[in-house]
């Protein structure tokens, strides 16, 4: 294997973990959104699809990094002495990396709790609206009939 194979696989986990900042600072943006009294959507969509990118662009790391590390691996572990400092360097990454997982996945829990609370407050403010539009048109068709006298002097036979 050449040097650059190892080089790719810490370039691919080096960028991982870039990715996984900014997914981060994602969640974070996210949760000062969710926070707000007033939700807004516009900002919670945007910011939703910036995760989604940052997902996808996540995927295809790995898809590369396993691929390339499907090649060499033979390589590395029968050289393992050779490249030490890579080897080394790629697990303090990997470290690195799933820290920033189990950090994303619980901010993502807060937030997904967060979401459903103001989602259920939105779906309360909504019921409370409509219950007050069917009381007040009640009020305004009973006050509308109050004032309707019958004829007097008609005759209901025929």
């Amino acid at each position: 294997m050449s040097q650059s194979g190892a080089q790719i696989l810490m370039e691919s986990l080096e960028k991982k973990n870039q990715i996984l900042d900014e997914i981060i600072r994602e969640n974070m943006v996210q949760e000062k959104i969710l926070k707000e009294e007033e939700l807004d959507m516009d900002a919670l969509d945007v910011s939703t699809d910036r995760l989604g990118e940052l997902t996808e662009r996540l995927e295809r790391l790995d898809d590369g990094f396993e691929a390339v590390y499907d090649r060499t691996r033979e390589e590395l572990l029968a050289n393992k002495e050779h490249y030490r400092q890579e080897i080394t360097r790629m697990q303090e990454l990997i470290g690195q990396i799933t820290d920033k997982v189990v950090k994303i996945n619980a901010s993502r829990m807060r937030n997904k709790m967060q979401a459903e609370a103001q989602f259920k407050k939105s779906r309360d403010q909504i019921g409370k609206a409509v219950s007050q539009v069917r009381v007040s048109r009640s009020y305004y068709n009973n006050m509308n009939q109050l004032n309707y006298v019958s004829p007097q002097f008609y005759d209901n036979k025929k």
